[in-house]
């Protein structure tokens, strides 16, 4: 680089120095043109003088002769004229001289400028010079850097196959364990449905044995009551048999509907439970009645939990990235709605997915299991509801539910005929599931959007909204005016998916403050605030009151640090 550089300034060095090379030499030339004519100049003045001398000699001299002062005169005439020309001819090589003079000075100067310009771009060059050396430097030091660096890599290289090769032992042995481990499953899992079926089977077994027993019962006291006589008394023993036969499956009804324990308004936090690492969206209690509740979240999982010790039972993983919206659990199924347009259904004793319910345009916002665990209703921001027939190996999609809106939330009746859908545009809409028709809608219930609606679960003709203006609302279907109103001035809904809940008796109402974290509950009839728990240390979006299973817990509460409550 410094050589060409070094060559192109000597070939303009070279370039624009030849043309004053001329100049030069025709200075010269025209000096000494100017000294030898400066010369004859001299001599003829000389000759001049002496001819004006003569001149006056012959004029002083009257005795010279006539013919002699004529020849004087034409010399003198003649000389005068070669003086003139030679004054002509001088004066124009003067001038020629001057011309040539402020050239040279012209050149001179210019030579003056270029020779500066030279003596900078020397200096350049001695920079350039410095400069290409500490580049030198630098790529002896990166050629160096290259060597220990390839001398590092191949080094890594050998690390890297063994590792390979080490990491290709372990997985033949997790592949081997994983299969041991599949097989140990699928033997548990075989063992544990046969017992569960010799389970059933004992049970089935029993109640049979006992109506038997209630049977004899009342035969021996029909029996004993003719022996007294007391025939009129036979037909009020009946009654009072089937009366009693009655309310025992009505006790078992609501056993079975409501719990063991009956209605709890919960005073105190059981389990406090960090669930997740990031936000909580939806908690869900177990439909069957059991001790399990289900957790959805932004960390894009859904986790299953026992309400008797806030032990985790299991974590079920959608995809990595997306949000889990909702979740619902009923019996051994688990399913999660997510960001990613698609809703997973998990079987909870595998901890496997079954299904991945794929049709929607945009993300899905909630999830229910219907028909017991049959069956998946999900609700998207496409502006469409969808029920999938999940009973068979491969899922498939029966109906689907056209409307103007986003549905927040769905809720579903105890015979699965009906479903409700709060939406963000603040109204209700009733739906016939089997047929994808629109029975009925409530519009602008709330301001800003419904964010959950929730079926009475004892009158069919009263439903139970949360909406964005942090008021609930007791809504009456048939007449589709508000009833109640719930309120209080610590209670705020900020997100799409702030839920809320019956009472398992349809008495009483709760949710939770989107600001606060307190739970608030009111009873549902006339509106009026009961209590408020305050546990949480964060916004509660998710809220749950379920049946209550063997241990009797039946509140759960999720906030936005990711945090569980499990309220006593």
């Amino acid at each position: 680089m410094m050589e060409d550089l070094l060559n192109l300034v000597a070939a303009r060095n070279a370039t624009e120095t030849l043309p004053f090379l001329s100049v030069h030499a025709a200075n010269a030339a025209l000096q000494n043109l100017v000294d030898s004519l400066q010369s004859r100049c001299d001599e003829l003045e000389g000759d001049c003088m002496n001819l004006q001398l003569q001149l006056e000699e012959l004029s002083e001299g009257k005795n010279g002769g006539g013919q002699r002062l004529r020849a004087s005169l034409k010399n003198e005439t003649r000389l005068r004229d070669k003086i003139e020309k030679l004054q002509e001819d001088l004066n124009e090589k003067l001038r020629i001289d001057m011309d040539a003079s402020a050239a040279a000075l012209k050149t001179a100067n210019d030579l003056a400028g270029m020779k500066d310009m030279n003596s900078t771009l020397e200096g350049t060059i001695i920079d350039l010079r410095k400069a290409n050396e500490k580049l030198d430097e630098t790529v002896n030091r990166l050629k160096e850097g290259i060597k220990d660096a390839k001398s590092h890599t191949r080094l890594a290289e050998k690390q890297y196959a063994g590792l390979k090769d080490t990491i290709r032992g372990l997985q033949e042995e997790n592949d081997v364990i994983k299969s041991e481990n599949t097989k140990l499953v699928d033997r548990l899992v075989s063992e544990k449905e046969k017992s569960m079926d010799q389970i059933r089977e004992m049970s089935e077994t029993v109640e049979k044995l006992v109506k038997e027993i209630e049977m004899l019962k009342s035969l021996k006291k029909l029996e004993e009551t003719q022996k007294k006589g007391l025939w009129f008394m036979k037909a009020g023993s009946l009654e009072d048999g089937n009366g009693t036969d009655d309310k025992q499956e009505n006790k078992q009804d609501n056993a079975r509907q409501w719990g063991t324990l009956g209605v709890i308004i919960p005073t105190e936090a059981k389990h406090v439970i960090q669930a997740h690492s990031s936000e909580v969206t939806s908690v869900r209690y177990d439909g069957v009645g059991s001790d399990l509740v289900a957790t959805s979240s932004n960390d894009s999982t859904v986790r299953v939990w026992d309400t008797s010790s806030g032990a985790m039972r299991a974590t079920l993983r959608g995809g990595s990235g997306h949000a889990m919206m909702g979740c619902d659990i009923v019996g051994g199924l688990v399913v999660g709605c997510a960001s990613d347009k698609s809703c997973r259904v998990w079987k909870l004793s595998t901890q496997r997915m079954i299904h991945q319910l794929v049709g929607h345009g945009n993300k899905v916002t909630c999830a229910r299991l219907i028909s017991g665990g049959k069956e998946v209703l999900t609700a998207s921001a496409d502006r469409s509801i969808k029920l999938w027939d999940i009973s068979r190996n491969t899922y498939r999609q029966t109906t689907t539910l056209r409307h103007s809106s986003t549905a927040n939330c769905l809720d579903v009746s105890y015979d699965t005929k009906t479903a409700v859908s709060g939406h963000m545009d603040g109204g209700v809409r009733f739906w016939d599931i089997r047929s994808g028709e629109k029975t009925a809608e409530i519009e602008t219930l709330h301001t800003g959007g419904v964010t959950c609606a929730h079926l009475h679960p004892t009158n069919g003709t009263q439903i139970l909204t949360n909406g964005r203006d942090s008021v609930l609302k007791l809504v009456d279907i048939r007449m589709g005016s508000v009833i109640s109103t719930m309120t209080h001035k610590d209670f705020r809904t900020p997100f799409n998916w702030s839920a809320c809940s019956y009472s398992p008796d349809g008495v009483y109402a709760a949710a939770g403050s989107g600001t606060t974290g307190d739970i608030m509950i009111w009873r549902v009839d006339s509106g009026e605030f009961i209590k408020k728990l305050s546990t949480h240390r964060a916004g509660v979006g998710g809220f749950a009151w379920g049946k209550g299973g063997s241990c009797g817990q039946q509140v759960a509460s999720v906030d936005t640090s990711g945090k569980l409550v499990l309220w006593a």
